[in-house]
């Protein structure tokens, strides 16, 4: 195959780029796992930003490790799974979970209500607390060595999912000894991390006690390496085994056997002024709806790695297809040359493309169309002060809990935080409270398809497109993870022929 000029560049800038990448990682290791004994080699895209706190957005990097847990997992459908908790009851606002017997701490000593307690009253304390207690105020009381009681300000039907966040995981008492939480040494998980070295690399050995059974590695070597183009030639050079976040101008640069395109919650959406301007019309929403080829944006921008939206959730959530039924629309006006401008950022490379296709599409239906592309930084107070008649924004649609009624919320409430489309409809008000309300399970599956659909009645987000994010498996890597909600990624079942 003849390739691009723009790959041939860029393949020949990661040779460079790569040199010394993985010199520290070893490719051979001692154990006596069900693996042949190497270890398992994984480079990702972004160093640690807090020192891998669990407090922070490193802590999903300590879940992608298995080296930390948390009390409950998530199912593919969001629901709450037996964890370090075996079981949990809700009366009112407290919640009481048992605690699993047998489990230790990497460096020996053991997990009980008291180390549960620690961990999440650190994290409920913390100042900024993680994201997803903002809002909740939330108290850990051990009511006995294995049971422990959690209580909410509000009933919350969301506890277990809210106890399932990589930044809610529990450590031991070594973790909370200095200033910040040092998750070395101090895990649940069948991989132990032993060895950081600042934003270039972590090291992690298999932690022959782990609760759950033996890991089939020996341990894991990470190398940071936020140059896409050199992850993937790490891929294709052999160097790593496990690749996060191939970017897309690299994955025809791979062979087709060694990538796996996992969807992601993540909704690329065209956000409608509905206070003021042009779309404060619903008729005029309608004709930027009607107008948008969103198959064309998959094809053209993403070079087909991309899923065309059927709404605001995706096939990261395979549930919301089956639930999803036919809307009522607003008529479309005729736009007769109307001005309007649209907003979006730099930081993630394909909106600007996205924005540029947009306009001709617009132009096309009769719409004068402006771009205003900055920063992020730069853009996101005027974008939620509702400067812009439209806005594109690639937005995550669950959030640390797995599920989707805080993102309808905060985008679509009256008095969401995230309200970009000025949105104030009473009906959908109506919708996403009930949604958040609802128990967790099937009704509150529905409840959120419910609200989706009030929400795109009103033509106030048009959504275009799923984004999928595509990592890269060495051919002898057996059972790596392709974790939609990136929570997991080396397993104990994970390990290289």
């Amino acid at each position: 195959m003849r390739l691009p000029a723009r790959h041939l560049f860029t393949a020949a800038v990661a040779s460079t780029l790569l040199t010394g990448c993985f010199s520290g990682a070893s490719a051979e290791g001692e154990g006596d796992g069900d693996g042949d004994g190497r270890r398992v080699r994984v480079a990702m895209m972004q160093p640690p930003r807090s020192a891998l706190s669990p407090l922070s957005d490193d802590a999903f990097k300590l879940s992608r490790w298995s080296t930390a847990e948390t009390l409950v997992k998530l199912d593919a459908d969001g629901d709450a799974e037996p964890a370090l908790a075996t079981e949990w009851q809700q009366s009112g606002r407290t919640w009481t979970f048992e605690i699993r017997d047998g489990v230790t701490f990497h460096d020996g000593t053991k997990l009980d209500a008291e180390a549960v307690v620690r961990s999440l009253t650190t994290a409920a304390t913390a100042s900024p607390k993680p994201r997803i207690l903002d809002g909740v105020e939330l108290t850990a009381k051990a009511k006995d060595s294995d049971t422990v009681t959690v209580t909410t300000a509000d009933k919350d039907p969301l506890v277990p999912q809210r106890l399932s966040s990589p930044q809610l995981s529990i450590l031991a008492a070594k973790a909370y000894r200095g200033k910040t939480v040092n998750p070395v040494g101090a895990g649940t998980g069948p991989f132990e991390l032993t060895e950081v070295d600042g934003t270039s690399s972590a090291t992690l050995d298999r932690y022959d006690a782990y609760w759950g059974g033996k890991a089939k590695s020996p341990g894991i070597d990470v190398t940071f390496v936020p140059d896409g183009t050199a992850r993937a030639a790490a891929l294709r050079s052999g160097e790593a085994d496990i690749v996060e976040a191939v970017p897309v101008s690299q994955a025809a640069l791979l062979d087709e056997d060694l990538i796996t395109e996992v969807p992601m919650p993540r909704t690329n959406t065209l956000y409608l002024n509905t206070e003021k301007g042009v779309f404060k019309d619903a008729a005029l929403r309608a004709a930027a709806r009607e107008a948008i080829d969103a198959e064309s944006i998959v094809k053209g921008v993403y070079e087909g790695r991309a899923d065309v939206a059927e709404g605001l959730l995706g096939p990261a959530l395979p549930w919301a297809a089956e639930l999803r039924s036919s809307l009522r629309r607003t008529t479309a006006a005729e736009p007769n040359g109307r001005t309007v401008t649209i907003g979006t950022f730099t930081d993630r490379a394909e909106l600007p493309e996205v924005a540029a296709t947009l306009q001709q599409q617009l132009q096309n239906a009769g719409f004068k169309v402006k771009l205003d592309v900055r920063e992020y930084a730069n853009i996101e107070s005027d974008a939620l002060a509702g400067e812009f008649d439209a806005f594109i924004l690639s937005r995550a649609t669950v959030l640390d809990s797995g599920d989707p009624a805080a993102y309808l919320y905060s985008d679509f409430a009256s008095d969401g935080s995230f309200n970009i489309s000025q949105l104030a409809d009473a009906q959908v008000d109506a919708a996403l409270k009930k949604a958040g309300g609802t128990e967790t399970g099937e009704a509150r599956r529905k409840a959120v398809i419910a609200a989706e659909a009030a929400v795109l009645g009103t033509d106030a987000a048009v959504p275009m497109l799923h984004e999928r994010v595509i990592q890269g498996d060495a051919a002898d890597v057996v059972d790596a993870a392709h974790d939609p909600r990136e929570r997991e990624l080396v397993t104990a079942d994970t390990y290289v022929k």
